[in-house]
């Protein structure tokens, strides 16, 4: 089985959003017209064989880019390919509770994202910690960026020394996914991974081919091979053009299949 642990269905609003001129002069690509067929993703998934993959709401300052009833429909349409993660508003902490449980006991939502970079803020906000709270009684996981913004916003709340150090020690039980290997950081999220047990990180936005090295050598090890998903940043890129070049890591098949799949099964409950 393959897991993608890190997709998301853009908005028009999402596209047309003004962070992401940096990404549209890294890929060439115009902004779409109109809403996006959900089926262009689904066809994405398929082409890469991914059996499933975690899509994510985006919430921000000026409000839902991406909002969770509309993630709660594409999953509606997928029910066996799309698994929903939610994302709440910072500011009103009571409501994104009450939001975050709704989500996952009622629609089957199986995490929390957030990306600190998107409020120019580090993890370690006060603002963030009863969502920690909220995700350990609901037994799920708190996903996040680590590493530079490619959008057009401060990079530096994307370190994991020292926030998602901190995080995990105030919060043992949280299981936080960091997302985008870390880099120019790398060394520093291995680092925290290795450090901290439920510390996990996913591959989103880079191709198998410019994974940094001291990542691949990580997941090699005996407790790295536990401890690193497979995601695509869907659609910045798509999960086939991500996975290419995939044998040329040198991983045994066991790895193999905790890198593609296993590891994503036991950490989002799949």
């Amino acid at each position: 089985m393959i897991v993608d642990a890190w997709i998301q269905h853009p908005t028009a609003r999402f596209l047309a959003h003004d962070m992401l001129d940096s990404l549209r002069r890294w890929t060439g690509e115009a902004i779409p017209e109109g809403e996006i067929p959900l089926k262009l993703t689904l066809d994405a998934l398929a082409e890469a064989d991914v059996d499933r993959a975690l899509i994510a709401a985006w919430h921000g300052p000026a409000g839902p880019l991406i909002a969770n009833d509309e993630v709660a429909r594409f999953v509606a349409q997928a029910p066996d390919r799309l698994v929903g993660l939610a994302s709440v508003d910072l500011r009103r902490p009571m409501r994104a509770i009450q939001e975050l449980r709704h989500r996952v006991a009622d629609e089957g939502f199986k995490g929390l994202r957030q990306l600190p970079w998107l409020w120019e803020v580090p993890p370690t906000d006060r603002r963030f910690y009863p969502l920690y709270a909220a995700c350990v009684e609901l037994g799920v996981p708190f996903c996040t960026q680590v590493g530079h913004t490619g959008p057009l916003r401060p990079s530096e709340v994307g370190r994991p020394i020292p926030y998602i150090d901190q995080v995990a020690i105030d919060f043992p039980e949280l299981t936080i996914v960091c997302g985008h290997v870390g880099y120019p950081w790398t060394e520093e999220m291995v680092a925290v991974a290795r450090k901290h047990p439920n510390v996990v990180i996913d591959t989103s936005a880079y191709t198998t081919k410019r994974l940094p090295p001291e990542l691949i050598a990580y997941m090699k090890t005996g407790s790295g091979r536990h401890k690193v998903l497979f995601g695509s940043n869907h659609p910045m890129i798509r999960p086939a053009h991500a996975l290419q070049g995939l044998d040329d890591l040198g991983l045994d098949d066991e790895t193999r299949a905790l890198y593609l799949g296993g590891n994503a099964q036991r950490v989002f409950g799949l």
